[in-house]
């Protein structure tokens, strides 16, 4: 008897030869009134669909405009030839000339990634699955969203940092992202920095170089890091009494299915995947690698691959004996549950999607037993009527750096739709109105676009909804990345502010920390960078339109700057 993987395998390899030979034959450029080239049998259609699942679903959808474009009658639109260049390297058609690939830089205001990597089989099956979402027509005339929901212009001030390069991260990807670094931390006991890979690896820094102290593909054998820009090792976080007690926090995505879930919706809704949050019982919390065992403490299904469990952090500023002491916070996307048309699954006390959540690991009254909620949470009381109790806060599309001031304020970032970054003041119970509303701004119903928005309602104050202290719009960036107060010594430039920026551009930005008042919005400043000493932008440092820019923080308070495009780590060491 064959053994099943051999089957496999060839099955496989007979699908592969089947595609290869189909696309060689008969995959010739297209025009756009002949779709001749492009594949109509089932098997190519639904391997396209996998595809687009795994590589695309984190920006593009079929219902509204994302990160990019929507893709409804694109192979109307676009030439064979022309989808099968861009998709292979965008940045190579941009700098060519091409009018349609620069227009869509102008409009949308970002690079998507290049897949040059892929197939020309698994390609051209892409396009084919696209081919099968034709335009329904014109919608319904609804009202015209505001054209520029921000119209000031973010102002450059006279601040310039010197950053000095730190260290590159191997590779895990043959182009950009070169290394898919999002986040760096430190331990409490030693201060090393810790700077993890979305693609499995943390990585501990020595001397300034990256050894690999935890590898998730060895450790979760179900661990996936596609679909999406941010799926994969998502974050991690040190206990802070780690020294004693050993206990880390890491949060990872695997395959719908894998186990079950404890947050779950509708069976009629598709699982596109799983975040699953652990607790790693460390052997040697002085050990360089890594070796202990892994507790889960919860499982999520999402909706698509964008908007995940891609931040967890303990309050830095909390002691012994505190109330907050050892509550681990996780902030919890949407799943990208609006843009496939199912808001409710979001804004509801019912779930913890769109939310920061608070938990106490060291517990056991949640309704799987593996975790604790905390008394004074503020939905706590209300467990009885369905509310999650986990829930801290609500009405975020994706919350994705939450922090605190040195005065003891919390905030969050939340990546918008498509018009508005911003940074919220977190208070206990609030409401932060996503996906009723985008910054201060009213949001398209599931039935309009998603890409409009407009003015507040007279009657507002009725809907409780608490707005960004900052933000700006899409004319300034396209997705913020949240940053921290500066807390060092060593740059006295920097007391007083709050740096963050733009993920896919690099801009630089800071609002001063007094002003971040509730009810106000504080202005957003612009700020530059020196490397050794020569003035340039992070895209020129990394050679590539697309940044994927993330900051980080160490013991003494001083920040860093990481690039996923290259893979490169900053330290910010002096201004003027």
């Amino acid at each position: 008897m064959i053994p099943q993987p051999a089957i496999r395998k060839a099955i496989l390899i007979i699908c592969s030869t089947y595609l290869s030979v189909f696309f060689l034959s008969s995959c010739n450029p297209g025009s756009l009134s002949d779709d001749s080239a492009i594949a109509k049998d089932s098997v190519t259609i639904a391997a396209g669909e996998v595809s687009f699942n795994r590589n695309c679903s984190g920006c593009h959808n079929f219902r509204q405009d994302a990160i990019g474009p929507q893709l409804s009658g694109v192979t109307g639109k676009r030439s064979v030839d022309w989808l099968v260049r861009y998709i292979k390297n965008p940045q190579e058609v941009i700098s060519s000339g091409d009018k349609d690939a620069q227009d869509l830089l102008k409009q949308y205001k970002i690079v998507m990634p290049s897949f040059g990597y892929l197939p020309d089989s698994e390609i051209h099956a892409l396009i084919a699955f696209m081919h099968t979402h034709q335009s329904a027509g014109e919608k319904p005339a609804t009202a015209k969203g505001l054209a520029n929901p921000i119209p000031e212009p973010i102002a450059l001030s006279n601040l310039v940092v010197d950053l000095k390069p730190v260290t590159q991260f191997p590779a895990s990807n043959d182009s950009a992202p070169m290394a898919r670094i999002t986040k760096l931390g430190f331990q409490p006991n030693s201060a090393d920095l810790f700077v993890n890979d979305l693609r499995g690896k943390l990585y501990r820094l020595k001397n300034g170089q990256p050894e690999v102290y935890m590898d998730m593909q060895k450790l979760e054998p179900k661990f996936i890091n596609q679909p999406g820009l941010a799926t994969g090792f998502g974050s991690f976080a040190f206990h802070p009494d780690f020294a004693k007690n050993g206990l880390l926090y890491t949060t990872h995505t695997e395959a719908p299915g894998s186990a079950p879930a404890d947050f779950v919706y509708a069976d009629s809704i598709k699982v596109t995947l799983q975040w699953v949050l652990t607790e790693w019982k460390v052997n040697d919390p002085n050990a360089a690698v890594f070796s202990g065992t892994g507790r889960e403490l919860l499982r999520v299904n999402m909706v698509s691959g964008i908007h995940g469990m891609q931040e967890i952090t303990f309050n830095p500023l909390s002691k012994p004996g505190d109330e907050d002491y050892g509550l681990l916070y996780i902030g919890v996307g949407d799943g990208g549950s609006m843009e496939e048309g199912y808001p409710s699954i979001s804004h509801n006390k019912e779930h913890i999607w769109g939310s920061i959540i608070r938990i106490d690991p060291s517990g056991n009254n949640s309704k799987n037993g593996k975790y604790g909620i905390p008394k004074n949470n503020p939905f706590t009381a209300a467990l009885a009527d369905k509310k999650s109790g986990e829930v801290y806060a609500y009405g975020f599309r994706n919350p994705h750096r939450i922090t605190w001031t040195r005065s003891g304020q919390m905030l969050a970032c939340n990546i918008g739709q498509a018009n508005i970054e911003s940074i919220n003041l977190i208070k206990p119970g609030n409401d932060y109105g996503w996906p009723l509303r985008e910054g201060h701004f009213v949001t398209a119903d599931v039935n309009d676009n998603l890409g409009n928005v407009y003015p507040l309602p007279a009657n507002d104050s009725i809907y409780h909804i608490t707005y960004p202290v900052a933000e700006y719009d899409h004319d300034e960036g396209k997705a913020i990345s949240g940053g921290y107060e500066y807390w060092g010594n060593s740059i006295p430039q920097l007391k007083g502010k709050y740096l963050f920026g733009d993920i896919p551009s690099g801009r630089l930005f800071y609002v001063d920390v007094a002003d971040l008042q509730q009810g106000k919005l504080a202005t957003i400043k612009e700020w530059k960078i020196s490397i050794n000493g020569a003035g340039k932008t992070l895209k020129e440092a990394c050679g590539n339109d697309r940044v994927d820019l993330h900051f980080g923080r160490d013991a003494k308070g001083e920040l860093y700057i990481l690039t996923k495009a290259d893979g490169r780590m900053y330290k910010m060491v002096s201004a003027h």
